[in-house]
């Protein structure tokens, strides 16, 4: 949100910073930090100077993705440094023990995110160009059921194009997304996957027809990955606490 909006009763800037600092002072020697989506919450112009003004203090490398609460064209004009190929928000980083592959799976316009058939071909590509060399993916819709239907409506679509993909190279070694924000591990079709709580609000664990607020507290992850594979710790961040929510 633009400074001093709240959001289901908490401040989302004062959280974020909350995070990048404790990031800060604890994993300050990170290869590479990924935010990944949703940057704002409305894509308004305000919250995306609130955020690139805040990451100016962030000396940890730092890569960000869209989620679909965000402006693309709006987001690239603001931060015209952060890598984007084929005119979305995606990238490379090669790191000693594998490729990361970060994706950009907005659909401007919908909840539901969609990698089209130029992000497919782009994914194809760089998952081609790994060849034997392990690939993690990040993006911000899974492809996955969560079995959580609201939040399984506005998954990845398409997901058995995005497989296919992964199917014939072979080389993905872990899938990590956001958009459900729980804290969820599992595997689909045989890859291990992995999802994070927001650092402002969560999905409260409701398998109903119905969504929830939930109140845990917020979180990120630090991630190790070498030649033995894939470790991935979430660690609730400190945060001040939200202010009540009221009714209408």
């Amino acid at each position: 949100m633009a400074p001093g909006g709240l959001l289901y009763g908490s401040d989302p800037l004062a959280r974020l910073e909350a995070c990048l600092a404790d990031i800060g002072r604890n994993h300050a020697d990170a290869d590479l930090v990924v935010i990944s989506g949703d940057l704002t919450n409305d894509g308004e112009r305000a919250a995306y100077a609130a955020l690139r003004e805040a990451l100016a203090r962030f000396e940890p490398p730092c890569r960000l993705m869209l989620g679909n609460h965000d402006d693309r064209a709006l987001f690239l004009e603001m931060f015209p440094g952060m890598p984007a190929e084929c005119d979305f928000v995606q990238s490379v980083f090669d790191g000693g023990d594998g490729r990361l592959i970060l994706l950009d799976t907005l659909d401007s316009g919908h909840v539901e995110g969609r990698l089209c058939a130029a992000r497919l071909d782009w994914l194809d590509e760089k998952l081609h160009e790994a060849r034997d060399r392990p690939v993690f993916l990040f993006m911000h819709h899974p492809p996955f059921r969560i079995h959580m239907p609201v939040l399984d409506k506005v998954r990845l679509a398409d997901a058995d194009a995005f497989h296919d993909i992964l199917r014939r190279h072979g080389n993905v070694g872990h899938i990590f997304a956001g958009h459900v924000h729980r804290l969820i591990a599992g595997s689909w079709r045989g890859i291990p996957v992995s999802t994070l709580r927001s650092t402002n609000h969560q999905s409260a664990l409701d398998f109903s027809d119905s969504w929830r607020l939930g109140h845990e507290p917020p979180a990120c992850a630090v991630i190790f990955i070498d030649a033995d594979g894939v470790v991935v710790h979430f660690h609730d961040f400190e945060a001040g606490r939200p202010e009540p929510v009221k009714g209408p």
